[in-house]
């Protein structure tokens, strides 16, 4: 009997061991350059993309890029402040619709895709950003 205890509990600390470490999304995403990565997929996404280009079609790109990069950043717990305005300032009078604000969360998921960033990943990603919802439709 105390075999069989000495043998489950020596199976249970290597089942301890072989579990990945909890690191955070930002450490996943591969740190900076990672963000740097999506955001420019996420950026050729949108400037290929005709139904909401034209949100974007007046924006300064390095200014959005670094906006982006600085706001998933704070997001997925990096080292980073976010310090730039706030979404309702960003989209007020943009009056985006569901249609297309839904449309940029898939060119969003087009661009993790095309990274490489695992679902479970991109799950956590959306699951932060979809607070963000109620702040950018119809203002």
């Amino acid at each position: 009997m105390k075999i069989r205890v000495f043998i489950f509990y020596c199976l249970s600390l290597l089942a301890g061991c072989a579990a990945q470490p909890n690191t955070s999304l930002y450490h996943q995403l591969g740190e900076r350059a990672g963000l740097e990565k999506l955001t420019d997929s996420f950026i050729a996404q949108i400037g290929n993309d005709k139904q909401v280009f034209h949100y974007f079609e007046h924006s300064n790109i390095s200014h959005f890029r670094q906006g982006f990069i600085s706001h998933l950043c704070s997001l997925v717990e990096g080292p980073c402040e976010y310090k730039g305005d706030s979404m309702v300032a960003i989209h007020t009078g943009m009056n985006i619709n569901e249609k297309d604000f839904n449309h940029v969360v898939d060119l969003l998921i087009n661009a993790m895709d095309e990274q490489n960033i695992p679902h479970t990943v991109q799950n956590e990603i959306l699951a932060k950003m979809a607070p963000l919802r109620g702040e950018i439709i119809k203002i």
